[in-house]
């Protein structure tokens, strides 16, 4: 992970700055077929989009549904692996964005001691889900992420789409 003592002093101050932030819903882009973890800032309309693979939009879909599964899965064992270390995860925090990739940290606590490591945010967001703990994005990232538009909309109209889908746009992510 970067030290702030890396970074020039406003990038560093954003990156500093944590938002926490909730699942707002998983959907698929109507224009890629791909899908989207929607996260949404809890103090305002923010919205943090990132397209993620169909396996890990899977194993978030799966907890967010609390469906069961026959054996468990990899962020299951994730899980199963940091308990049986005596570990907790914290937190994990949707970190960077460097060339439209998101970079996230998982944020962990060993024996009085914290680790980090370094993440896909779809991970993170699937280990956050099943350790019940905040998810955060970095105001450094939700400032630029503004910027990025996927398809024919630029950032500004992805936004305002995204700040007004319902429910029923969102739905249940089905496999």
């Amino acid at each position: 992970m970067k030290t702030a003592s890396k970074r020039s002093g406003a990038k560093a101050a954003a990156a500093s700055v944590e938002v926490e932030m909730q699942i707002r819903g998983l959907m698929l882009d109507p224009l890629t077929n791909m899908p989207i973890v929607v996260l949404k800032d809890v103090a305002s309309d923010t919205v943090l989009p990132i397209w993620v693979g169909i396996f890990e939009a899977n194993a978030i879909a799966l907890e967010l549904e609390k469906a069961a599964t026959p054996r468990p899965m990899t962020h299951d064992l994730m899980r199963d692996l940091a308990r049986g270390l005596n570990a907790t995860v914290r937190k994990v925090v949707v970190s960077e964005i460097r060339d439209d990739t998101y970079f996230a940290v998982i944020w962990m606590e060993q024996e009085g001691e914290t680790v980090t490591l370094d993440a896909r945010p779809s991970d993170a967001i699937a280990l956050a889900l099943r350790w019940d703990c905040p998810i955060y994005a970095s105001r450094y990232v939700l400032d630029n992420a503004r910027q990025i538009g996927e398809g024919p909309q630029n950032g500004e109209e992805m936004k305002v789409w995204l700040e007004n889908l319902n429910d029923d746009d969102l739905g249940r992510y089905k496999m």
